[in-house]
């Protein structure tokens, strides 16, 4: 496991700091898992511009994200990433705690 519960993927800072620039102010990547999905659970992704007290923050490269407490949990030694493929670019969750997830990728079961 990795020295941070949750990792912060390059392409996914980069991809932050991207918008960030775009919009022309600060924004924080906030990561959430609700109930929901056809596996059970789903990732949420916002952008925000300030977190909450009880947030993991993780900072790479001048980027940071957001995971709040009880999402925490469910994504302990997971990477948040950026990918941009010819289906589309998105953020993507690698969670070692899935043991299964639907063909979209943003369902998954524990």
């Amino acid at each position: 496991m990795s020295a941070e519960p949750i990792t912060l993927s390059s392409n996914a800072a980069r991809r932050i700091r991207d918008i960030a620039a775009a919009e022309g102010r600060p924004l924080m990547l906030r990561l959430a898992v609700d109930g929901g999905g056809c596996s059970g659970f789903q990732y949420r992704f916002d952008l925000v511009e300030a977190g909450e007290p009880d947030d993991l923050k993780i900072d790479r490269d001048g980027a940071s994200a957001l995971i709040d407490e009880v999402s925490l949990v469910l994504l302990q030694g997971s990477e948040i990433d950026f990918v941009d493929e010819l289906a589309g670019a998105e953020f993507k969750v690698t969670n070692p705690n899935a043991k299964s997830s639907c063909g979209c990728g943003v369902s998954f079961a524990i």
